[in-house]
């Protein structure tokens, strides 16, 4: 099947009910496939790069940097007509990241929310996490905490080590753990989830990997500060993403304060 075959699936929208629930409860499994083409050309990909780095097994955090050419299911069309009837027509992508969770030794995620870590101003970025292979709760699927968002603003996290991929966790005393959710995926499904948004995983002890690509969008208006992104790296310990290249993918980045970068040319097109 070739992606023409694969365009009802690609071009899925959102339902009105839809948008109401990821406005309730932070997060939704629209009904979209990433076309299979892609899909296997990441799964590909992937393989490469964790033959190449088999140090970053659980977590290979510039996916980008590593292969631009993962930017192509980033901005592929049905995903961005997905993410204008959530956070508005103007859409930056500001970095990726894959989430490997080998089989065997999967390490765990704390929960958490992604604004810790995030130098977007004012905080509007969200999460479009691709399943590579199934992600079930016995390899270590995304587990969220519903409704966690609605505050929206960042809770208190505490130092916590261990066998993670993140050393800083939320307060335990902050959420409401009977509202935890597993995020069910098949190969090419996406969830998409709030900055705000509560969540981790638990560590893969099956035989079968967990593979997922991470993109974080924001609305272009919004500001990628890098002076911000360089300080919270030297104050928590995590990578230093101040020097990433943030894409205008759709829209105007008029009203903006970031300085985008020009989207790279696939592999075989002219520049001409």
């Amino acid at each position: 099947m070739d992606r023409n075959e694969d365009i009802g699936d690609a071009m899925a929208r959102l339902t009105e009910q839809d948008i109401a629930l990821y406005a309730e409860q932070g997060w939704i499994v629209p009904d979209y496939r990433v076309p299979v083409d892609l899909l296997a050309e990441a799964r590909a990909r992937l393989k490469a790069m964790m033959a190449a780095r088999p140090d970053y097994q659980d977590l290979y955090p510039d996916l980008l940097g590593a292969d631009i050419r993962f930017i192509e299911m980033a901005r592929e069309p049905g995903l961005l007509e997905i993410l204008e009837q959530l956070i508005g027509p103007d859409i930056a992508l500001w970095t990726g990241a894959v989430f490997g969770k080998p089989a065997g030794n999967g390490k765990a995620t704390p929960w958490h929310q992604d604004g810790e870590y995030w130098p977007i101003r004012p905080l509007e970025t969200t999460t479009v996490w691709v399943a590579l292979d199934e992600s079930t709760p016995a390899n270590g699927c995304l587990r969220v905490i519903s409704g966690s968002h609605k505050a929206r603003r960042l809770l208190p996290h505490r130092e916590r080590s261990g066998e993670l991929t993140l050393f800083q966790e939320v307060d335990a005393d902050a959420y409401d753990n009977s509202r935890a959710a597993d995020i069910v995926l098949q190969p090419g499904q996406v969830s998409i989830h709030d900055v705000y948004l509560i969540h981790g995983s638990e560590p893969n002890r099956s035989d079968q990997r967990r593979a997922g690509v991470t993109y974080r969008y924001m609305p272009a208006r919004c500001h990628f500060d890098r002076d911000l992104a360089a300080r919270q790296a030297a104050a928590q310990t995590i990578p230093d993403i101040s020097r990433r290249p943030v894409y205008l993918l759709r829209g105007s980045a008029a009203d903006s304060a970031t300085d985008f970068d020009p989207i790279p040319q696939p592999a075989g097109e002219s520049t001409a």
